[in-house]
Formats: structure tokens, C-alpha cells, sequence
């Protein structure tokens, strides 16, 4: 599914590249990967997952662990570097990483998290869903 949803992403991101981005939910989504980064530099797992969508919660709770513990391993991403906005997703390139957001009633959830680019192809994520 999040493959899926990745190319999806991939494939918006080459369509709408000349035509801009959305620089309404910019604020937003730069509080919102600004806090999720934090918490992973401060190991706070548990925080992360608070800001992850429900799949990409899930598919972190694997081997009998749960997801604060498998978040709290990820190195720190650093600062945002860099956001674009494509209606109701998002990508945000930090210093050590690459996340993309979904919007939700409730707000911007990350839905990747510990991405790498792998040429053409979508990107490779630790956390997905």
C-alpha cells in the first residue's frame, strides 16, 4: 500500500515540479516534520508515533516491538531543509532524511519517515504506511 502510495507521491511530485506547490499548508507541515524530527534527535519514540498516520504506525510494530522502540533507534534528521506542499501530501528533505506528510482532518501526519532517494524508482523508507 505505501508503495503504492509512494509512486503515487513520486509520480505528483515530477507532474506538479514546474507548476509550484502549495505554500498555504507550508507553516504546517514545517511544525509538523520540525516536531516529529525533534523527537526523534530526542529519542522520544513515543513522540514520533504520536505524528506517524495509523499505517505507518503499524508497520513500524514488528518482532514483538512496539513503535516508540523502533522509532527511538532512527538517527536524527537534522533541520528542514526544504518543504513541498501538493494539495493534501507533502515532502519535507532534512538534513538526514526525507519524510512525507499526509493531511487529515486533524492535521499533517507523517506517513514515511527514514526515506532515500533510489534514482527513478520510489523511495526506499524505514518507516512506511
Amino acid at each position: 500500500m505505501i508503495h503504492r502510495r509512494l509512486r503515487a507521491l513520486a509520480a505528483a511530485v515530477v507532474a506538479l515540479g514546474a507548476a509550484g506547490c502549495n505554500a498555504a499548508g507550508e507553516p504546517t507541515v514545517t511544525a509538523t516534520a520540525t516536531t516529529f524530527a525533534g523527537a526523534l534527535s530526542r529519542h522520544d519514540g513515543a513522540g514520533a508515533c504520536a505524528l506517524l498516520t495509523d499505517d505507518a504506525r503499524r508497520s513500524t510494530e514488528s518482532f514483538d516491538r512496539d513503535c516508540a522502540s523502533q522509532l527511538a533507534t532512527l538517527p536524527d534528521p537534522g533541520a528542514v531543509q526544504q518543504v513541498e506542499v501538493w494539495g493534501d501530501t507533502a515532502q519535507v528533505h532534512l538534513t538526514g532524511d526525507t519524510v512525507f506528510l499526509l493531511e487529515f482532518p486533524d492535521g499533517w501526519r507523517v506517513s514515511a519517515a527514514g526515506c532515500t532517494p533510489q534514482g527513478d524508482a520510489p523511495y526506499d523508507c524505514e518507516v512506511q504506511g
